[in-house]
């Protein structure tokens, strides 16, 4: 922790590691990021207005975009590394992203196939995305078949997590983002609850770099990351994105307790926490009645963990969280049709920040 309050974490990896800013004005570091690269022009893409960046001390090029899982296709991805061509933007260069999560996840994707790689720095403007998807080095966009199919490893070079941008976020996006923390409680940082937002986020990317460099390409333990995540990426596709990413993944954990339990792996106290918990930060704790479960379960099974004997989940059981491979079709639906549901709030697809 600086001596302002700011929070820095270090992601370990050899060559590739990286350090992540978290506080208050620390977007200004950028320039000094720049320089340490070495980059002699920077292509901005930005999703904020026009100022959110701060100079990066070389020449550079802004290039508008749009957050929300509807531009998160490779035709955005395509679009973008023609821009980079335009800028005469070359691997001796660097691409600066500010935006949600599907900022990072596009950005970052551009930049990982543009001259086969070059650097990018993310600036994370809201706490979904500066609690988790700036971090950790994945990259994707979806299709029409489901959500992240195609996407690539590039770690960034830095990540800038100013909480000053998170002054402006609508009260749903804020709450969004509390669905990564909430998720957290259960793999890794402990209870979050009641401490500053800072330090929540800060835990929750503390623990996700320690995951990260010691898995950095989902061969094991990265796994665990995924809390939530199987049934709440299948939310997200069946309900057009009117359930938000956050709010899918906190209803994903709420299952995941509930599933749990079902297989044996946990008692009915801790089943329960998995409800309180996420139910404290404010965050749905049930399934859209709108949403068949019968749909749910094709959704799941295009889930990269998924097998041909049945589905897979990162479950909560004596040793921890781990993958549970093969849980029976018949089990998962069973348990879906015991959760509550709730008409949603509201009709929107997501346009907001990721």
């Amino acid at each position: 922790m600086g001596g302002d309050g700011s929070h820095r974490v270090r992601v370990d990896l050899g060559a590739r590691s990286y350090d992540v800013h978290i506080g208050s004005g620390v977007r200004h570091l950028l320039p000094r990021v720049v320089s340490g690269l070495g980059a002699d022009r920077v292509v901005v893409v930005s999703a904020r207005p026009s100022g959110a960046v701060p100079p990066p001390g070389v020449p550079s090029v802004e290039i508008a975009l749009t957050d929300g899982e509807r531009d998160k296709t490779l035709g955005q991805v395509e679009a973008l590394c023609r821009e980079f061509a335009a800028a005469g933007l070359t691997r001796a260069g660097a691409v600066v992203s500010c935006g949600g999560g599907t900022t990072t996840d596009v950005v970052g994707l551009a930049a990982s196939l543009y001259h086969r790689g070059v650097p990018v720095i993310h600036l994370p403007t809201s706490l979904l995305a500066q609690v988790d998807a700036s971090v950790g080095g994945k990259t994707a966009v979806n299709l029409p078949e489901g959500k992240n199919l195609v996407g690539a490893y590039w770690q960034p070079a830095a990540v800038l997590c100013d909480t000053d941008y998170l002054r402006t976020l609508p009260a749903r996006e804020h709450t969004n983002g509390l669905g990564e923390i909430a998720r957290a409680h259960f793999i890794g940082t402990g209870d979050l609850r009641g401490r500053p937002l800072a330090q929540q986020i800060a835990a929750s990317v503390a623990m996700k770099a320690a995951v990260v460099a010691s898995d950095e390409r989902d061969a094991g333990r990265r796994h665990v990351l995924n809390y939530g995540h199987t049934l709440g990426h299948a939310l997200e596709v069946a309900t057009g994105f009117r359930v938000r990413h956050g709010e899918a993944v906190a209803i994903g954990t709420v299952f995941a307790g509930a599933l749990a339990h079902e297989l044996g792996r946990i008692d009915a106290v801790r089943a329960a926490e998995h409800r309180e918990v996420v139910a404290h930060y404010g965050l749905p704790t049930a399934l859209p009645s709108e949403v068949d479960v019968d749909t749910l379960v094709p959704l799941m099974r295009a889930d990269k963990k998924a097998t041909d004997h049945g589905l897979a989940f990162v479950l909560d059981g004596p040793a921890g969280p781990e993958l549970v491979a093969d849980v029976p079709v018949e089990v998962v639906v069973r348990t879906l049709r015991a959760m509550p549901s709730t008409p949603l709030a509201g009709t929107e697809a997501v346009s907001s920040p990721g």
